[in-house]
């Protein structure tokens, strides 16, 4: 089966409704966590893909270490190394922004019903 390249693919925030469970009681430690196991998988995967060319390198007798150690990158490799980090980024902090946008809303639903009520008041 065949995968679209996440360049091919929208990007879609999708939150889970309702509260976060919580396990530490100190506060932002569930956030930490979360963001620590993300950093954990990323690690882990990127190790599986270093392991991965370093082998198919090294059944063609090519020296990656050295070419990487050499490499020099264009413009459009820089940039796709930025929006690479970029995304990578939205997720380690997903949390975080899933926490301000619900703050926002939940402020601007507050402000709107406390003008409301002012206006009624007058």
């Amino acid at each position: 089966m065949t995968h679209p390249a996440p360049s091919d693919r929208p990007h879609v925030f999708r939150h889970a409704r309702g509260k976060r469970p919580e396990f530490y009681e100190t506060e932002g430690l569930d956030q930490a966590m979360s963001m620590i196991m993300v950093l954990a998988s990323e690690l882990c995967v990127v190790r599986d893909r270093l392991d991965s060319a370093e082998r198919v390198a090294k059944a063609h007798g090519i020296d990656l270490a050295a070419g990487i150690e050499t490499l020099v990158f264009d413009q459009a490799a820089l940039e796709e190394r930025e929006a690479r980090r970029q995304e990578f980024m939205r997720r380690l902090f997903y949390v975080q922004l899933k926490d301000a946008d619900e703050a926002a809303q939940a402020q601007t639903a507050e402000g709107y019903t406390r003008t409301i009520a002012e206006i009624a008041e007058q």
